[in-house]
């Protein structure tokens, strides 16, 4: 199975895997991200020591059982040959109602066929009220005239 684009990664083709790393994301359907990593793909998720697809879909399935209302951008920090580092934000409330931002960033490495092998992620959250929230779009994929993390200040 081959997940374009592959390395080694240019400018565009390193934004255009975080893009389609963040409309997958703000899909929601962990079966179908589990499918953008290798079988064996290994994660460091704040605490959290992830391997394999099994394992990630399961991660993501009770994540989006807990960070209700989940919206995420992502930008590409850095580049080189198969690894991109990006940054990026989202927006959840949890099941009182209290909303949060959570930023982080991202060091990813691809194999040959464009799947991700390692996922590197820091991450902190921050309370935030309601009307501080920038991401304002339907549940789904973020519409291509919403602004991105640089053009927010964030």
């Amino acid at each position: 199975m081959s997940r374009p684009p592959l390395p080694p990664f240019t400018a565009e083709t390193a934004a255009q895997k975080a893009r389609m790393a963040e409309d997958a994301w703000n899909g929601r359907d962990p079966d179908k991200v589990a499918l953008a990593y290798t079988e064996g793909s290994v994660w460091r998720n704040r605490s959290e020591f992830i391997t394999g697809r099994v394992q990630i879909a399961e991660f993501l399935r009770q994540k989006w059982l807990r960070e209700l209302e989940y919206r995420l951008i992502k930008e590409v920090w850095a580049f080189h040959d198969n690894r991109i580092a990006a940054r990026f934000a989202y927006e959840w409330r949890d099941d009182s109602g209290q909303w949060y931002r959570s930023y982080g960033n991202e060091n990813w490495e691809f194999d040959e066929a464009g799947l991700m092998a390692r996922r590197i992620a820091s991450i902190n959250d921050l309370p935030i009220g309601e009307a501080d929230r920038l991401f304002h779009w339907p549940q789904g994929v973020r519409p291509a005239d919403h602004p991105g993390l640089s053009e927010l200040g964030l």
